[in-house]
């Protein structure tokens, strides 16, 4: 029974002088230095005690930020895709608006009414030089009509429908027109090759005096096509030995792997439309 009651007489004069260095220290000032040297002594502790506890925060915070600068960057990264499409776009809207004003200033210097049409498709097979355009007959388009870009003749309509038409390109193997030379006014008769810069003047001779980069022109004859249009340029003037004549190709002036948009001219004169080759085999 001693044992317990000393335990008991120290925990009460433990509290009793808890209490009086609490009194001391709130109302004198001699316990400031020690309290100040036991803090110093024990920082160290209390900062191991709040190790885990920052180091989880400070982790926290990182694991935080680290996936907030990922949110940005992957939102940055289709911010950019979506501007260099827009970009992208403009170039093309550009490019297209400075065919367009060329095509519509050449309009301006043609003597006859003009309809501008957009390209919306081209004939798959190898064999045929055809393009179709998006208007028809509903806009008085017909067979025969003559259509042109911002630099010269490009074909010729074949196929008038409702809605859209067919145009055989003057490069197809089956086309075929006269034109002049617009240096002499030396007639000849200019054919597709069916390539979409191959053409060749026929029977032309010697001593016809054509020469490389002389403009080919077309000459009305026929109907085909309105007069004085541009057509082509010469590349090439061989001379062969043995033939009369001589072998000389011809680059069309119209861009027409390159076009959009076309004019269709509608002529004084409405033309005769030239026989397709399935007509023409079928009249014989």
């Amino acid at each position: 029974m001693v044992a317990p009651a000393k335990s008991s007489y120290r925990v009460i004069i433990a509290l009793v002088l808890a209490v009086v260095m609490m009194v001391l220290d709130q109302r004198t000032p001699w316990a400031a230095p020690v309290r100040h040297v036991l803090g110093y002594l024990t920082a160290p502790i209390h900062y191991l005690a709040h190790l885990p506890v920052d180091s989880g925060e400070w982790l926290s915070e990182q694991t935080q930020s680290r996936g907030t600068l990922l949110d940005e960057n992957r939102r940055l990264q289709r911010q950019a895709l979506i501007l260099e499409q827009k970009v992208q776009r403009l170039a093309v809207l550009e490019a297209e608006n400075v065919r367009l004003r060329e095509l519509l200033n050449s309009s301006a210097d043609l003597d006859a009414n003009v309809l501008v049409a957009e390209i919306i498709g081209v004939d798959p097979d190898p064999n045929r030089q055809e393009i179709v355009i998006n208007k028809g007959t509903g806009d008085n388009v017909f067979r025969g009509q003559a259509v042109l870009d911002s630099q010269g003749l490009i074909g010729q309509v074949v196929d008038a429908g409702p809605l859209s038409s067919r145009v055989l390109l003057i490069t197809d193997a089956s086309h075929a027109m006269s034109v002049q030379v617009n240096r002499n006014g030396v007639r000849a008769v200019l054919a597709g090759v069916g390539q979409s810069s191959g053409l060749k003047l026929l029977y032309v001779p010697d001593t016809a005096g054509i020469q490389q980069g002389d403009l080919l022109v077309s000459t009305g004859l026929g109907q085909l096509y309105p007069r004085g249009y541009p057509v082509a340029s010469v590349t090439s003037v061989n001379h062969q030995a043995g033939t009369p004549f001589a072998h000389i190709t011809a680059r069309p002036t119209a861009q027409l792997d390159r076009a959009s948009h076309v004019l269709l001219v509608q002529p004084t004169q409405a033309p005769q439309a030239r026989p397709t080759p399935a007509e023409a085999d079928n009249g014989q």
